[in-house]
């Protein structure tokens, strides 16, 4: 056999150089980080962002945050793209009146938006004079002061800012303009079976479940989850890292959501 030619046998077991090893060994800690990525993004916890003003005070633009994909059970939008392979919503755990939830938007099925939970299914809500009333029953309103913010095009706004307490008990604060724009005063809304109402705590800025050819009734498949704890928050361009030292928001770190 010629010198020059390579053994068959040793060929076929011939272990891979160190190069070889190092390459494979990082593809497969990088398919493993992806693996466990996903993993928790659909069964644990999800990152959001806030991109509007609907949610002021509890939530400002700019504001980044954790949803517990746990609270309320799966469904297809638990998963990436909303893909079809959960019929319904199994494990399922009704929301709480006064939670801070992320669903997808009904009226397409794939719109994120986060609201708070103020209707559970059979109740009645309606809108008077600026005033929430479920059940026929006005929800305490506490006056607290003012509330300055300014909006994405650099308007600022003065609010009147008040304490409002929903049935149960759950307490957050809300923010209203007037208590006489068109959605201070509504119909009578009857919340259907396996549905939620759901408002923006800006309650002059905010689409929501009053708008109904918008938002309206949150199906309980729609619910990706609960609004959990505030890790990030910057009002300032986020890839402007150079401006950071002034424009993050360190006392919003690590906030609940309430």
């Amino acid at each position: 056999m010629d010198d020059n030619s390579l053994d068959v046998d040793e060929l076929l077991n011939s272990k891979p150089g160190p190069k070889e090893e190092s390459l494979w060994d990082t593809i497969k800690t990088v398919v493993y980080a992806v693996a466990i990525a996903l993993l928790v993004r659909t069964f644990a916890y999800e990152p959001f962002s806030i991109p509007s003003g609907s949610m002021i005070p509890t939530l400002l633009v700019g504001d980044y945050l954790f949803v517990s994909k746990m609270s309320y059970g799966y469904s297809k939008h638990s998963l990436p793209f909303s893909l079809p392979l959960i019929p319904g919503r199994v494990w399922y755990d009704e929301p709480e009146r006064g939670d801070v939830v992320v669903f997808k938007l009904p009226t397409d099925g794939s719109t994120d938006y986060i609201k708070r939970i103020v209707g559970l299914p059979g109740d009645e809500i309606q809108v008077r004079g600026g005033v929430l009333h479920i059940n026929g029953e006005r929800v305490k309103r506490e006056r607290l002061g003012d509330y300055v913010y300014k909006d994405t095009r650099g308007i600022f706004h003065n609010t009147a800012r008040y304490l409002e307490t929903l049935p149960g008990g759950v307490s957050h604060e809300i923010i209203e303009e007037s208590d006489t724009f068109p959605a201070d005063n509504t119909a009578v809304y009857k919340v259907p079976a396996d549905h939620f109402f759901a408002m923006g705590d800006n309650r002059d800025n905010s689409r929501d479940s009053r708008f109904l050819m918008d938002v309206g009734f949150i199906p309980k498949e729609n619910l990706v989850g609960r609004a959990e704890v505030l890790f990030f928050s910057n009002e300032g361009t986020f890839w402007q890292v150079w401006t950071w030292p002034w424009t993050l928001r360190f006392e919003r770190f690590f906030e609940s959501v309430d």
